[in-house]
């Protein structure tokens, strides 16, 4: 983008001046940053250790070299787009100690060496402000967090999708197992409506044979009866008749013997 192609180079020119210039006046930048850094000493190291900021290692005059070094370097490579938020970083973490050395309007007391100071210092507070926006800028691309987020939505979309997956599965799976067992039930029922039949068959046919032989048994029964009546018939009538035969005999002898007489 052109804005940033423009806006960036702005930026950092004034960082890569400043780093310049302290290479070249190293000696006067050393003292102005000396009560600071005994400050800074005092403060941190030497409370620890109970030594005099004067004896601790570390010379102003290098800790200027070093810091002229990162705006010339930071600045060169924002100006250029080159990691320009790691950059913006490297100039942010410079400035501040440099402005809080060189520009304390807190503690002049000419008010307007205070106020020169002050301006001078919202200066830098600006320029603070501009890299904060410049390591914020990711250059039209997602920032870190948008990618975590979105990343983290993905990965719960991923994780919904699969569990919605199992349960379809789970349930075509049901459904088949259902399927399954609706037909191993309709086999069941048509074997027990064909054993049924086969079973009614086979009563139906021992039931008609007991009847067939009751039948048989019956008429025979009665052609037995048939013929006992008919042999009992017969002999009644043999005897009545042999019976009358011989009372008649009877009577005609007496009548014989009657006359005899």
């Amino acid at each position: 983008m052109i804005l940033r192609r423009v806006a960036r180079p702005l930026l950092a020119s004034i960082f890569i001046m400043g780093g310049v210039n302290a290479l070249r006046q190293k000696e006067g930048h050393a003292e102005v940053a000396k009560p600071f850094l005994h400050k800074a000493a005092d403060k941190t190291v030497a409370r620890k250790t109970g030594e005099s900021p004067e004896t601790l290692p570390g010379d102003p005059v290098t800790f200027v070299q070093v810091d002229a070094a990162v705006k010339i370097a930071a600045g060169t490579m924002l100006s250029l787009g080159v990691l320009p938020r790691v950059a913006s970083a490297a100039l942010l973490s410079s400035l501040v100690p440099t402005t809080l050395a060189a520009h304390a309007f807190w503690e002049e007391k000419d008010p307007e060496q205070r106020q020169q100071q002050l301006i001078e210092f919202l200066k830098n507070a600006g320029l603070a402000g501009g890299l904060l926006l410049a390591v914020a800028d990711t250059g039209g691309k997602p920032s870190l967090g948008w990618r975590a987020r979105h990343a983290a939505e993905e990965a719960g979309h991923h994780v919904q999708g699969a569990a919605g997956t199992v349960q379809r599965r789970a349930g075509v799976a049901a459904a088949k197992t259902g399927v399954a067992a609706d037909r191993a039930a309709l086999k069941a029922a048509k074997a027990g409506a064909k054993a049924g039949k086969s079973t009614g068959m086979t009563l139906g046919t021992a039931k008609g044979k007991r009847k067939a032989a009751k039948a048989v048994t019956s008429t025979m029964g009665g052609a037995a009866k048939a013929v006992k009546g008919g042999g009992r018939k017969h002999a009644h009538k043999h005897g009545h008749k042999h019976a009358h035969k011989h009372a008649h005999k009877h009577r005609h002898h007496h009548r014989a013997m009657a006359q005899h007489h």
